[in-house]
Order: C-alpha cells, then structure tokens, then sequence
C-alpha cells in the first residue's frame, strides 16, 4: 500500500510537501504515511483516492485496479 502512495504522488510529479498541504498535515506525518511508520485515518485515505481518482481498496493494495466504482 506505501508503494503505492508513493508511485501515485511521483507519477504526477508532485513533492511530500504538496500532498500533506492538501491532506492539511505536516511533511513528516506524510512521510510516515508512504513509509508504513503510521497508520492512515480513513478520512486520509478517502481524500486521497479523491485526489488521485482511484479506489481506496487501490490504495490499499486489495486490488491492482485503480478504478473507482462509483
């Protein structure tokens, strides 16, 4: 699942720094998201599929489908 936070944010370019500007946390909480070290409150986990456009059960490595069913 950490990979792919990873991969979703450096695919679009995007710095640690600008996707917890839009979680509203610190770099380091962040960093510790992509790295395993901390736990992801749903609510997180929900703002990014939102902001990446694919499931949650994508970013929660329960299927390689990025589809959202909505």
């Amino acid at each position: 699942m950490y990979q792919r936070l990873r991969d979703l944010r450096e695919d679009r370019d995007l710095k640690q720094r600008e996707v917890a500007e839009l979680l509203r946390c610190s770099q380091q909480v962040y960093s510790n998201y992509e790295l395993g070290q901390r736990d992801i409150p749903t609510d997180v986990l929900i703002r990014l599929s939102d902001f990446y456009k694919v499931s949650v059960d994508y970013l929660l490595g329960l299927t390689n489908n990025p589809v959202r069913n909505l």
